[in-house]
């Protein structure tokens, strides 16, 4: 599965999130930039051509609905991320993060209570 540039991805999370068909309109209104209405469907176009959403046509509307799974995509970028940045060290990366103060011990504990879950599976 292709990398998303973040503008498409900003896109894709909003389709994600409404769990169904979506209008340019509806994105418009949750999306948190200054776009014009032009510029999305611009996105959105090429969001179709990745074979990430899916359009048809509805009256006079197009509606949007996403095709690539978002636990999938998720998934592969993680693990892109990992790769790149940790060389697969899943601990180098809590690490980093811990030792740049932006893991808490309250995230810290909830990671090992994830971890012994996984360990009884």
């Amino acid at each position: 599965m292709k990398k998303l540039p973040d503008s498409e991805l900003e896109i894709m999370l909003i389709i994600w999130d409404a769990r169904g068909a979506v209008t340019s309109d509806y994105i418009m209104e949750r999306i948190d930039r200054g776009w014009t209405k032009t510029t999305l469907l611009n996105l959105l176009s090429r969001l179709c051509e990745r074979g990430f959403v899916s359009c048809t046509k509805e009256g006079r509307r197009n509606v949007y609905t996403a095709i690539a799974d978002r636990d999938e995509y998720v998934e592969a970028e993680s693990r892109s991320f990992l790769k790149k940045m940790y060389r697969n060290s899943l601990t180098k990366m809590v690490a980093s993060l811990y030792d740049g103060k932006s893991v808490t011990k309250a995230d810290l504990e909830e990671l090992k209570a994830f971890i012994e879950g996984a360990e009884n599976d």
